[in-house]
């Protein structure tokens, strides 16, 4: 344990506690605890997880899925940056809006799935518009917050050289609202990753892991299939968050968590 730095974390945690998980489920699968129609093995679901990667048809599907979470995430980071800091930079404008703001807020995305359906129609536009939704809110609150926590003092500092509000915004707040945007991203994209997934589930049109784990569970003895795409999707979800921690650490050595981790190292 560092004062300085917080509690260390130990990087071995993480495997061990998916070894548990594994051994634990392989152990309740086989010994017959649980009917292996309801729990098969972690070992067979792990096999057909990895005979999927050669299925093509899976694979596109998986592809597909991918596709609209790329499609809604960019289309809410592109709505919700500039409206945060259109929200922060005017309180004037943040006051008038924030009711509708948090009237829409809490509205669950798969409950709007019928009402989008009947207006966009059954498609990929359907998904990417449920997934933007979803996706907007934490990358909006988040750039609102970042850009009240610039440096008052750097932004005086400007405004006392004679610089404009859209200069002391492009050279002062934007930059230090950037790891806020990025940390409201990373939330972002597990957050549309899950909607894909759901709204592929619960529409049951189009193609995707949804739609295939769907399809599995209606299935006679589908049950490994359901797990096996459980398992992808998971897989997914890691590497999308391990890809995006791994930007922010290269695009933002400066933050505290960054500082932090580059401290332990040095200090070990």
């Amino acid at each position: 344990m560092n004062g300085r730095t917080g509690r260390r974390r130990e990087p071995w945690l993480g495997p061990a506690g998916v070894l548990i998980a594994f051994g634990i489920c392989e152990v309740v699968g086989r010994v017959g605890l649980v009917r292996r129609s309801y729990l098969p093995p972690a070992s067979e679901v792990l096999t057909r997880a990895v005979q999927l990667a050669a299925d093509r048809a899976f694979l596109n599907g998986v592809g597909a899925t991918l596709r609209a979470w790329a499609l809604g995430l960019g289309l809410a980071v592109a709505i919700a940056v500039p409206l945060g800091l259109l929200l922060g930079s005017l309180p004037v404008v943040d006051s008038a809006v924030r009711v509708i703001v948090e009237f829409l807020r809490p509205l669950p995305s798969v409950a709007l799935i019928p009402l989008v359906s009947l207006l966009l129609g059954t498609g990929t536009g359907t998904e990417v518009a449920l997934i933007a939704y979803a996706s907007l809110w934490p990358v909006l609150f988040n750039t609102v917050y970042g850009l009240g926590e610039t440096d008052p003092l750097a932004k005086d500092t400007l405004r006392a050289f004679g610089f404009g509000r859209l200069s002391v915004l492009l050279r002062v707040e934007l930059p230090g609202t950037a790891p806020f945007i990025a940390a409201g991203v990373r939330i972002s994209a597990a957050v549309a990753l899950i909607l894909a997934v759901a709204t592929e589930l619960l529409s049951g049109f189009g193609e995707g892991l949804g739609i295939f784990i769907a399809q599995a569970g209606l299935a006679t003895d589908g049950t490994r299939d359901v797990l096996a795409g459980v398992v992808w999707a998971g897989t997914l979800g890691l590497a999308v968050n391990g890809a995006l921690v791994w930007g922010e650490h290269r695009l933002f050595p400066w933050t505290p968590d960054r500082q932090a981790t580059t401290a332990r190292r040095v200090g070990a």
